[in-house]
């Protein structure tokens, strides 16, 4: 079995430790061209600009546990009538460790690694982008990556399969990881393509999203990128 957390890393620009970005990566991403991250070879360079400030900005698996705690915390804060605090990403990242966002377990861990994999491809795949052509092209491309064979057979696997939203939302077995799927999904795509808006749409209706919980989850996502 492959390391879905390592996987996860890579597609949001570490290497293979949470928060971990190696040299090379933080070079290809600096550049624009999002070289060293799978989900730059995903999109196909539709949307390269706003990854490769995705990657840099994020960094892995524990500060994308960092912004979905950071929203549900703030969104559960806020219902109970609490003053709102305002902090950088790089002050939260290390909270969500141990709690259903990062969790301690191996197994749970991968678990959500997995699940996280599937919504981002299944969000990149939202637009009908990825048809037979373009998935020889990036099958091309993971040959390149430092991959074992185990996880190239996953992305593939995922990138093959018709698109499954319910999939995606079943994988939300508390409220919790239904912010977390979300970030991902937001953060993978371009939210200004109508057919992803579409899909945005569908999945926060599945996954039972308050409107104002799914506006926070958007809202610091960009302000991540924008920072």
């Amino acid at each position: 079995m492959f390391d879905p957390q390592k996987l996860l890393d890579q597609f949001l620009g570490g290497k293979g430790k949470p928060g971990g970005l190696s040299p090379d990566l933080i070079k290809g991403l600096a550049g624009g061209a999002a070289a060293g991250g799978l989900a730059g070879i995903l999109l196909g360079g539709k949307s390269t600009k706003k990854l490769a400030k995705t990657a840099i900005k994020l960094g892995g698996t524990a500060a994308l546990a960092g912004l979905a705690y950071k929203v549900y915390n703030d969104w559960q804060a806020s219902r109970n009538g609490a003053p709102q605090t305002e902090h950088p990403m790089k002050d939260v990242t290390p909270e969500p460790q141990g709690t259903v966002f990062l969790p301690s377990n191996a197994k749970a861990r991968d678990d959500l690694s997995l699940a996280l994999l599937r919504a981002m491809i299944a969000a990149a795949k939202s637009d009908g982008h990825i048809d037979a052509a373009e998935q020889q092209r990036i099958f091309g491309k993971l040959d390149e990556l430092d991959l074992d064979t185990e996880a190239k057979a996953f992305v593939m696997d995922e990138l093959r399969k018709p698109l499954d939203i319910e999939k995606v939302v079943a994988a939300a077995t508390s409220p919790e990881l239904a912010v977390e799927i979300y970030a991902a999904s937001f953060l993978a795509i371009d939210p200004d393509d109508p057919a992803e808006q579409a899909y945005l749409a569908m999945l926060a209706a599945r996954l039972k999203l308050a409107p104002d919980l799914k506006t926070r989850i958007e809202a610091e996502s960009q302000r991540v990128l924008a920072g």
